[in-house]
């Protein structure tokens, strides 16, 4: 797989809370000149960098890191994003109604999020997977594809854990033929990135990517 074909599947991303306009403009700068799939940069940003950079598919995230949200505020969160520009929005599932065993709860959450910003932009749904079950996962994979999300995210970056490639695995048994599969933490090494994809999973959420084709090692978990 070569360089290329790898960051065209690469969500390069900045979303710590204390990233500076600097930071977001360089992150840019750098999915311009490399020809990622998207930048994945904090709400907040979204208006200005669709300003600076039109022809950037913006991607950002609802609900995060955590996700316990109410389900309205989600919706109205999702839709200002998209109306400043984003084409793409990571939502965080609430995990309480995960534990509480509400699936219908998380699944009516998702479409919620999908009939206030319509048809059209890509919603990828984080289920955090290093505080789930094994059941929890797969029964999750049918939230996610009858909530009629386009992703199924492992991880925020920020809980105790990143993506494992067994979860790519089942995935991809479990989520509806029109679900793809985003990878997010975990991913340190060249090896990794072609690991994660050739196993399944279509985008790869990291802000190391430039560095790690260059031979470097992510930082981190």
């Amino acid at each position: 797989m070569t360089d290329k074909e790898i960051l065209s599947h690469i969500d390069h991303t900045l979303l710590k809370a204390v990233s500076s306009w600097e930071e977001i403009k360089k992150l840019c700068e750098e999915a311009a000149a490399y020809g990622t799939a998207s930048v994945c940069i904090p709400p907040s940003y979204v208006k200005r960098v669709k300003s600076q950079f039109p022809s950037l598919n913006v991607c950002t995230v609802i609900g995060f890191p955590l996700g316990y949200n109410p389900e309205g505020i989600k919706a109205a969160e999702a839709l200002q994003a998209v109306k400043d520009g984003a084409s793409e929005v990571d939502m965080v599932i609430n995990i309480g109604d995960v534990k509480n065993g509400d699936f219908d709860k998380v699944t009516g959450e998702i479409n919620s999020v999908r009939r206030a910003i319509g048809e059209k932009p890509i919603l990828k749904v984080i289920i955090e997977t290093c505080y789930l079950t094994g059941d929890e996962k797969i029964k999750l994979c049918k939230c996610v594809t009858d909530g009629k999300a386009n992703y199924i995210k492992t991880s925020t970056g920020f809980g105790t854990a990143g993506a494992k490639i067994e979860d790519i695995r089942l995935f991809k048994k479990h989520i509806g033929p029109g679900v793809r599969i985003k990878a997010a933490g975990g991913v340190k090494t060249r090896d990794d990135l072609e690991l994660f994809l050739s196993e399944g999973a279509d985008r790869i959420g990291t802000s190391a990517a430039v560095g790690l084709l260059s031979g470097e090692r992510a930082q981190g978990y």
